[in-house]
């Protein structure tokens, strides 16, 4: 059996939302993603960090913290996994940057998606690491916005994301795939490139007929 890195291997962002299309009837595409690795394929389990507005007095620093929340996300272990950073509506705030995202190559994370803008961009290309957010920044974000839990449902930009299921990104979007079917997912956006290459070599060698069948 393949595994699901090998089929994934083989397929586009825009394969895998019209895979999705034929087996469920809910949005899963995320756009307007920028990277400061864009050659990289992002492709593993969610784990997440959801946050919220800042507040010392009720989200006090000590406990409300991205150490703290991070090592509560990858409890079980990171390896392979793909942090979800949640901004809640915040998305121009920074949601962390080089020095505190090491943990994630630290932990061999296969990346993170981000609904908010990362600072140290060139740091983060160095990393062994794929990543994508919502842009780059240079202002520190903890007077906006503070990690507060881990490993709970998210939503970003309406498509919702459990821990565990499969985030599939590359440079032209982001895709979310339910857990329990991302086999069968992969799978069938593997035929859908097959059938786009077919189609292909048959428009290559189609004549102009306007009287054929329409393609």
């Amino acid at each position: 059996m393949q595994s699901l890195s090998s089929l994934a291997s083989r397929v586009r962002t825009a394969d895998i939302v019209d895979a999705m299309g034929r087996l469920h009837r809910h949005r899963c595409h995320l756009l307007d993603l920028v990277s400061p690795t864009p050659p990289r394929r992002l492709f593993g389990p969610a784990v997440t960090i959801s946050y919220f507005p800042s507040c010392s007095a009720a989200l006090p620093p000590d406990s409300y913290n991205f150490k703290k929340l991070f090592y509560r996300a990858i409890e079980g272990g990171g390896e392979g996994y793909v942090l979800v950073l949640a901004s809640n509506g915040y998305t121009e705030a920074s949601l962390g940057g080089g020095t505190k995202l090491a943990r994630a190559e630290k932990h061999r994370l296969a990346g993170i998606l981000a609904d908010g803008r990362l600072r140290d961009f060139a740091e983060l290309k160095q990393y062994d690491l794929a990543v994508y957010c919502r842009g780059e920044t240079t202002r520190w974000g903890g007077d906006t916005v503070t990690p507060y839990e881990a490993n709970r449902p998210v939503v970003i930009d309406g498509v919702g994301i459990y821990p565990g299921d499969y985030i599939f990104a590359d440079a032209s979007g982001a895709a979310v795939i339910p857990a329990d079917d991302v086999r069968a997912v992969l799978h069938t956006a593997n035929q859908i490139v097959a059938a786009d290459a077919s189609f292909v070599v048959s428009i290559k060698s189609e004549s102009p007929d306007l009287n054929g069948s329409p393609g």
